[in-house]
């Protein structure tokens, strides 16, 4: 009996010790993040000047669907934790030029529709309602400005769910909806960010999983998208393979009438999990020529005659994802 109440004395130090090292692991690497990020008080962001259509004469005649945008992944999900992907709220995000926003859904233990990292008890950012109200408000104070949201359906939420939280958070009116002569395999079918704005439908949401006819401005995002793979672990990014969904993975020359969505955002492991790296984010994130975005998006364009809707990153506020960006949609003096 004292043999076996020391065994289990023994397994309960162990548990114990085992459970302080992981918190203690999480713990320093909040600490290391908190360090770099106030030094100096973050990466110095600055607010896009409202010109022309998203911030760019040019880009008013140009359709939806030929402009590349610079996506921020797991926007909700701000701060210094092992959980968190961006550094600055969706207010800042928006404010520095993000026009393409990317966000987490999930029940939480009470029924609310939050944004939540994989599990809410892992992460809860809010309600998606509150999310959607910032938008909007942005919205409100930007007329000349197009916003793509893409919400990930993680716990299969009907359809109706989602239009009561657009339309309790009153952005609902801004929606895009297609119209009749918009045929989604017909990439010219998009209208350009002039007209969107003009018709006061400068928002485009899309839902990868769920989205139905009923609610005609929620779009599904694989009519209209196919995405690379996530959750990448090699910094040379080497491929820009179709991933989902598996129709245009089957029958890739489906490919050939979709927008597209780049996941270029790595991912290092702790403690037998894959988290965002956020130390690796400024090589990440680089415009230098031949690496990083670039070399994966030359890639792409390669692969599949055509630059991408869509890149997802972490951090956007580390590199110089924008330089991107401009060079990709020709603007002259971009980083190349």
């Amino acid at each position: 009996m004292r043999i076996r109440n020391t065994e289990v004395r023994l397994r309960v130090i162990f548990n114990y010790t085992i459970l302080c090292l992981a918190c203690t692991t999480i713990l320093a690497i909040a600490i290391i993040n908190f360090m770099e990020e106030i030094t100096p008080m973050l990466v110095h962001l600055h607010t896009q000047a409202q010109v022309g259509c998203n911030g760019h004469v040019e880009l008013c005649d140009r359709r939806y669907s030929n402009i590349t945008q610079i996506a921020t992944h797991d926007s909700a999900f701000v701060g210094i934790l092992p959980t968190d992907d961006q550094d600055v709220d969706v207010t800042a995000q928006l404010d520095a030029g993000v026009r393409f926003l990317q966000a987490q859904t999930h029940r939480n233990v009470v029924g609310t529709l939050s944004l939540c990292h994989t599990s809410c008890f892992l992460k809860d950012a809010g309600s998606v309602e509150s999310y959607l109200e910032v938008v909007k408000g942005w919205l409100d104070t930007h007329p000349k400005e197009v916003v793509t949201l893409l919400l990930t359906n993680g716990d299969n939420v009907p359809i109706n769910d989602f239009d009561k939280v657009f339309t309790a958070s009153g952005i609902q009116p801004y929606a895009y909806v297609p119209g009749p002569s918009h045929d989604p395999s017909i990439l010219d079918s998009w209208p350009t960010l002039g007209e969107l704005i003009g018709n006061g439908t400068r928002l485009v949401a899309f839902l990868d999983y769920g989205a139905l006819d009923t609610v005609p401005y929620i779009l599904p995002e694989f009519l209209y998208f196919w995405e690379t793979p996530f959750d990448m672990t090699d910094p040379s990014f080497p491929q820009c393979i179709i991933d989902r969904p598996g129709g245009v993975v089957n029958d890739p020359a489906q490919s050939h009438h979709l927008m597209y969505i780049v996941n270029h955002f790595l991912d290092t492991e702790m403690l037998g999990m894959d988290i965002p790296d956020r130390r690796d984010a400024r090589k990440t994130n680089s415009a230098t020529s031949g690496e990083s975005i670039n070399a994966q998006v030359r890639l792409c364009q390669q692969q599949h005659d055509r630059a991408p809707k869509g890149i997802l990153v972490d951090f956007f506020d580390k590199g110089d994802v924008f330089g991107v960006q401009d060079a990709l949609n020709g603007f002259e003096n971009a980083k190349t």
